[in-house]
């Protein structure tokens, strides 16, 4: 496959761009911008890995992400349900018990997550040495990862 550089001016048509990969641009993927920012926020890429096995009670997922706050955890699990990747189920019990679990839309998108988290791990030393060296020839310092 050969990247390829698509000029857009200023007064083109963006419903007849075609991103590199020769899919339809802006006009034509109102989701996909979206999606990508989901699939792969930390705290949503994390929730995937965690309910891959079977369901979880909310405070579980708490205690196992780790560093997330209830709000946090709260919005990842609300935006996961929304695109229709997790499934929330309320039992009638004093208290209230609330489970998460995937969807079939879910469990597809976990075989890529678990793809990625492989990447990230076998590379992680490669990423680490690519950043200091990066660090110690640019005068600006340590680029922060938002």
């Amino acid at each position: 496959m050969e990247l390829a550089h698509t000029d857009v001016t200023a007064g083109s048509d963006v419903t007849n761009v075609t991103n590199a990969l020769g899919s339809p641009g802006p006009a034509g993927c109102p989701y996909v911008n979206s999606i990508l920012a989901r699939v792969g926020d930390k705290w949503s890429v994390h929730l995937v890995m965690l309910l891959v096995d079977g369901p979880r009670r909310f405070n579980e997922l708490k205690r196992l992400v780790g560093g997330i706050s209830q709000r946090m955890l709260t919005l990842a699990l609300r935006g996961l349900e929304r695109d229709g990747l997790v499934t929330r189920t309320v039992h009638p019990t004093i208290p209230p018990r609330v489970d998460y679990e995937l969807t079939a839309l879910g469990l597809s998108l976990a075989h890529p997550v678990r793809a990625l988290g492989s990447w990230a791990f076998s590379h992680q030393d490669e990423v680490a040495r690519a950043r200091a060296a990066f660090d110690a020839r640019d005068r600006r310092g340590p680029v922060s990862a938002a």
